[in-house]
C-alpha cells in the first residue's frame, strides 16, 4: 500500500442523504447502513477526528485497531485499508482519501493524560474522552444499544500525524491534511459511528486551533 497515495471521490455532495456540521469539541453519533458511503472532511485543516465504529446489531463487536493494524501489516489508514472488528469482520472499506493516511496508535486524549503529557493544571481541560462519554450516556442510538464507558476501545484519528520513531516512541507532530481533505468509507455491514472531533489546544494536531468538520452519507445506489 502506497501511504503517499491519494484518490479522490466521484460522489456529489448534493446527492448526499446526510449533509452535517460536527462543531470543534462536539461528538457525533450515526447509523450507517450497509453498502452506504461515509465522507469525513476536515474543513479547515489538521483537525484531529477521533473515531469509532460499533455494529449496529451488536455493540460487543467494534472496530479493532490490532486486528486491522495486523491483517495489513499496516499502521497507518489510507486508500484500501480495511477496518477490521474485534470479531475478525470488515466493518468498512476506505474507498477515497485526499489527506493520504491516518493514525490508529494516538489514541483520544483524556484529562489524565493531559496532565501527564502537558501539566498537572490541564485536569479540568475538555477531552475526546469526554465527548465519547457525553455521547454514550445521552445519544438515542449508544443507550439503544446498552453502551457504556466499558465500549470505548482504542479509535482511529483521522487526519491525525502520530509518527512512529525508531526507538518506538510516539510523536504528536503537526498534521499533513488541509482545508477540505477527505476520508471516504464504504460500510461494509450496519454500523455506528461515534466521534469526537477533538478539542486538543495542547499539540499540534489541529495547530492549536480545533475546527468543525463535516460529514456526508450517500446511499449505495448512487
Amino acid at each position: 500500500m502506497n501511504l503517499s497515495n491519494t484518490i479522490t471521490s466521484q460522489l456529489n455532495p448534493d446527492q448526499a442523504v446526510a449533509d452535517e456540521i460536527c462543531a470543534a469539541g462536539e461528538p457525533w453519533v450515526k447509523l450507517i447502513k450497509q453498502g452506504q458511503t461515509f465522507r469525513i472532511v476536515d474543513l479547515e485543516g489538521n483537525q484531529a477526528v477521533d473515531t469509532l465504529f460499533y455494529s449496529a446489531r451488536d455493540a460487543q463487536e467494534r472496530y479493532s485497531a490490532p486486528d486491522t493494524i495486523n491483517r495489513q501489516q499496516q499502521l497507518y489508514l489510507t486508500t484500501g485499508s480495511k477496518l477490521y472488528s474485534n470479531f475478525g469482520n470488515i466493518m468498512l472499506t476506505i474507498v477515497a482519501d485526499t489527506c493520504g493516511r491516518h493514525d490508529t496508535l494516538g489514541g483520544a486524549c483524556a484529562a489524565e493524560s493531559n496532565t501527564v503529557r502537558y501539566a498537572p493544571e490541564k485536569l479540568p481541560m475538555h477531552s475526546c474522552r469526554d465527548s465519547f462519554l457525553h455521547a454514550l450516556a445521552h445519544d438515542p442510538l449508544c443507550r439503544q444499544l446498552g453502551m457504556g464507558k466499558r465500549d470505548l476501545p482504542s479509535n482511529i484519528n483521522f487526519f491525525m500525524n502520530v509518527p512512529v520513531t525508531q526507538d518506538g516512541n510516539l510523536e504528536f507532530v503537526d498534521g499533513i491534511s488541509a482545508p477540505g481533505k477527505y476520508v471516504e468509507m464504504r460500510a461494509e455491514m450496519d454500523i455506528v459511528v461515534l466521534i469526537s472531533n477533538c478539542p486538543q489546544l495542547n499539540n499540534p494536531c489541529n495547530a492549536y486551533n480545533p475546527t468543525p468538520i463535516r460529514l456526508l452519507v450517500w446511499n449505495d445506489h448512487v
